[in-house]
Parts: structure tokens; C-alpha cells; sequence
């Protein structure tokens, strides 16, 4: 039974996303609770959540990629986007989002998961676009506006986070497999990749459905 106690840092972060507090403080305290339970002293957990800060490097694109999003920005961006997207007419919010989506799954799945992300594409360009396809029936309020832009943002995420396991190099991946191998079941990380790959599918068409409902909701509240 005490093997299963450092299993409470996966508790810890279902509680705090569930009560909405910051990530920035729930991922930590997980860590915190899942080396404390497993043995480990203060100190060695937090040096090791130290190493694994500075080895991702790669954590430091958007910071990188942010000053030139703003230059962008300010130059006609989100305007441009806008103007590129209202020149197909079968556009809709829904249809540009499955096809971004796609795009971000695919994309994660061979490693590029930092090519594309919120930062990077769906404030300066996903979400213009989708909010621009969603006006065609007419000028949105400004909750239905946040709405399309919160769909935005959440494919995002489904691309991202289905589509990143899917490369058998990620660190989810080596963790998942480091995790197992503790408790005897001793798997490849491709292994791993292969069986990622129905939940993917399985995720690519059940946020489509919903973003197909966000278009037919949209078209209702027209109508209406």
C-alpha cells in the first residue's frame, strides 16, 4: 500500500485544477507531495524539479517568440488574419478549428510541439480567424466572441496534448514509461507511441464533433 502513497501528487493536481487555482503553484506542490511521499528529502526534490526547469530549455520559446508576436501585432496582424479568413466563403469558426487542429496533432506528433501554440498561433492568428468566420452571419456580442476564442484556445490544447504523445521521444512519453518500469511493466517508449495513437483519433473526433455543435449554436443564435 505505501508504494501507491506518491500517487497523491496526481491528486493533488486534480483537486487544484478542479478549484481553478494557478498551475504555476499546483504542478509544484504535485512534485512536492510525490518525492516527499516517495522518500525523498526537501532538498533532492527540489533540486530535481530545479534540473528538469533548466534541462527544458525549449521552455523559453514563447518568451523568445512573444516580443516578435507584439511587433506583428501592432503592425496589422490579427487584421490581416481576419481579412484572409472572410475571403472564403464555406469558412466557419468550427471548420477552421478541425483543420487547425489537425494541424497541431500532426505536427506534435512528430516532436514540433513548440512550432505552434497559444502564444505563437492562436492569439495572433486562430483566434482572429475563427472570430472573423463566426461574423460572417452577422457581428457577435462580446460573450459569443470570447467563446469562439475560448474554443480557440482549447484546440489547441487537445492537439497539442493527444498529438505529443504520439512521438515516443517527448517527456511524457519517458515519463509514463519511467513510471511503469517502476512497477514491473517494462514497456518501449514506442510501444508507448503506438497505443497513444487510438486515444488521439478518439480525442481528434470528439472535439471535432464539438466544434461542428459550436457552428450549428452559432447558426441557431442567429436565427434566433
Amino acid at each position: 500500500m505505501m508504494h501507491y502513497l506518491p500517487l497523491l501528487g496526481i491528486l493533488v493536481i486534480v483537486v487544484g485544477f478542479g478549484l481553478r487555482f494557478n498551475p504555476m503553484a499546483v504542478v509544484p506542490a504535485a512534485a512536492l507531495t510525490t518525492g516527499l511521499l516517495a522518500g525523498l528529502d526537501l532538498a533532492t526534490v527540489v533540486a530535481k524539479l530545479g534540473k528538469a526547469f533548466t534541462d527544458s530549455r525549449i521552455i523559453a520559446i514563447p518568451w523568445i517568440v512573444l516580443p516578435v508576436i507584439g511587433l506583428l501585432e501592432r503592425y496589422g496582424l490579427q487584421q490581416r488574419a481576419r481579412a484572409v479568413i472572410a475571403g472564403f466563403r464555406a469558412a466557419t469558426a468550427g471548420r477552421l478549428l478541425i483543420l487547425y487542429l489537425l494541424y497541431r496533432q500532426l505536427i506534435s506528433a512528430i516532436g514540433l510541439v513548440a512550432t505552434a501554440g497559444q502564444a505563437q498561433t492562436v492569439r495572433p492568428l486562430v483566434a482572429p480567424m475563427a472570430v472573423a468566420a463566426a461574423e460572417k452571419g452577422g457581428p457577435l456580442d462580446d460573450a459569443t466572441a470570447d467563446r469562439v476564442k475560448a474554443y480557440a484556445a482549447a484546440t489547441d490544447n487537445v492537439g497539442a496534448f493527444f498529438g505529443e504523445d504520439i512521438f515516443f521521444a517527448i517527456g511524457s512519453i519517458l515519463l509514463i514509461q519511467k513510471t511503469l518500469e517502476a512497477y514491473g511493466i517494462a514497456l518501449s517508449p514506442l510501444q508507448l507511441s503506438v497505443w497513444a495513437m487510438p486515444t488521439a483519433v478518439a480525442a481528434f473526433l470528439i472535439h471535432a464533433v464539438r466544434l461542428l455543435l459550436l457552428d450549428r449554436a452559432l447558426a441557431k443564435e442567429r436565427r434566433s
